[in-house]
């Protein structure tokens, strides 16, 4: 007898602009907000503004990614990032 695996869609993937791909990256890979700041000569506030609306986008589709951690695993899933980038 042969398992059956069930169909699953495959997840909804948000638009992401390439500037915020670019940020968001650089947030992940970064120990701070500052960090971002001063490599993409970005004020802080702009930087929590690309990283609220790619978490917006997330959440419209259904995915939220409310932590660092998870919009890690949004990202790696999507194929933004991978783990020799990390």
């Amino acid at each position: 007898m042969t398992a059956t695996i069930p169909f699953r869609p495959p997840a909804a993937r948000p638009e992401l602009s390439d500037r915020e791909v670019e940020v968001l990256v650089a947030w992940l890979v970064s120990d701070s907000k500052r960090e971002v700041t001063e490599r993409l000569f970005l004020a802080d506030s702009t930087v929590s503004t690309y990283i609220q609306r790619v978490r917006s986008k997330y959440e419209a589709v259904g995915r939220p990614a409310r932590t660092k951690v998870r919009l890690l695993l949004r990202a790696l899933e999507d194929g933004h990032i991978t783990l020799d980038d990390l």
